[in-house]
């Protein structure tokens, strides 16, 4: 799966001060300089084809799912060039500045659905770091000059996953934070654990074993970590194998975990033998909202408890069905918005969890996680249609807009520009 590339509320004082604290530029990390796929550009393209509002269209040497970070003038997407594992810098005129090999040995996973470039990239503005399905990791400088080169799988341990590790790092005041969710994470083994590594020379600062008893295909985990950053309280939400736990980003103690996203003991329902997430939690102040996948249950928390959340007070609200099985949730406001994989957008009251509307946009797998600008929600269907549909309780399809060229990188957009990373290029789009 060209998996989340990639490879996450109820007062109005909090919507205010949550909005205002996005950045419009740059774009350094898969979902946005939040982490919440919210951008504050204004007046981007609604309307778009091969040969309206196009820049500029750059090729690139190989498909993949991972999503382009923008910084300044340069964006920085990973890609494949034959068994090669690549990260290129391509300027905002969209001619490509250089190119560096990460790895090789690549391999197509599901069909045409991913490959071993699926994690996206981030960047500070001065280095960008790239991380490859297979546990390579690697840091440049912004020209291209190398820093360091790490292979997680021989300090970590060997990956036992089936189409690779797509989960997208965290870059948080100089750490990379890293989930490694293929394995139960039993402390004689350490299959599955979460990581922190100094951004500036690769070295692991602290890693902590991710025990919660999943079996079978629920031990592998394609979601990505996500930061939640709000009110003094700063945690990392990783997200596979039965749970939701979140640790002290500094510590690596685990704060709390949420169960019942696939119990073993509900007389409700039956344990689920392929339950492996892939879509990441999202979060705005005093909400996390998780995903599960394969039209299972999405949960609200609140993320200002400790200890075992499963079955008390700080779940907030329990959609039974319905979850996004790819695309991460997107929080807006006082509504949550879940783009369903076949093109259903799902939206709930953010304090309650009740139902808004439930239509479809396209009838085509979605894989690309929604970005919202400026009122709209921009959501992205394989075969290259984004349809544009306006923000809030009334369901409204504003265009749809085709490149003909496959898409499961999500969009992102940086000064006034959308950029659409295809199969078989990139684009950038502007009114």
């Amino acid at each position: 799966m060209m998996l989340p590339g990639r490879h996450l509320l109820p007062v109005v004082v909090l919507f205010v001060s949550f909005t205002s604290t996005v950045c419009a530029d740059p774009w350094g990390a898969w979902r946005g300089p939040a982490g919440n796929g919210i951008s504050l550009e204004t007046g981007l393209p609604l309307e778009w084809s091969r040969e309206k509002n196009i820049l500029w269209r750059c090729p690139l040497p190989g498909p993949a799912g991972a999503t382009p970070v923008v910084w300044g003038d340069r964006i920085f997407v990973t890609s494949v060039d034959g068994e090669d594992l690549i990260l290129l810098c391509v300027s905002t005129q969209g001619q490509e500045l250089w190119r560096r090999t990460v790895s090789s040995g690549n391999r197509a996973v599901r069909g045409d659905e991913g490959n071993y470039a699926s994690p996206s990239p981030v960047t500070d503005g001065k280095h960008v770091w790239a991380t490859m399905a297979n546990g390579t990791v690697a840091c440049f400088r912004t020209d291209g000059t190398p820093v360091w080169h790490v292979d997680l799988q021989k300090r970590y341990g060997p990956f036992e996953i089936a189409f690779g590790m797509s989960s997208t790092p965290v870059l948080y005041q100089g750490r990379l934070y890293f989930q490694f969710i293929h394995g139960d994470g039993r402390a004689e083994t350490q299959e599955a654990l979460v990581a922190a590594v100094d951004a500036a020379t690769g070295t692991g600062i602290w890693k902590t074993g991710r025990i919660t008893g999943a079996t079978s295909e629920n031990e592998q985990a394609y979601a990505s970590p996500v930061l939640y950053d709000f009110d003094g309280l700063t945690l990392l939400i990783t997200h596979g194998a039965d749970y939701t736990v979140a640790y002290d980003p500094q510590t690596g103690r685990e704060r709390w975990r949420l169960g019942g996203l696939n119990p073993r003991n509900d007389p409700q329902r039956r344990y689920h033998p392929t339950l492996r997430f892939v879509a990441s939690p999202a979060v705005a102040p005093g909400i996390i909202v998780c995903p599960t996948a394969k039209n299972g249950p999405v949960f609200a928390v609140r993320p200002d408890r400790d200890g075992d959340l499963t079955d008390t007070d700080a779940v907030l609200w329990i959609r039974r069905r319905n979850t996004p099985d790819v695309p991460s949730p997107l929080i807006v406001d006082d509504l949550v918005y879940l783009c369903r994989e076949n093109g259903v957008l799902l939206v709930l009251d953010r304090a309650t969890g009740e139902e808004v509307y439930m239509e479809r946009t396209h009838n085509e797998r979605h894989r690309a996680s929604p970005l919202y600008a400026d009122g709209y929600l921009y959501l992205t269907a394989r075969d290259g249609r984004v349809t544009v549909v306006r923000a809030g309780r009334t369901f409204e399809i504003v265009a749809q807009n085709d490149l003909d060229e496959a898409i499961s990188a999500s969009p992102v957009t940086a000064d006034g520009t959308l950029y659409l990373r295809t199969f078989d290029a990139l684009w950038a789009i502007h009114r």
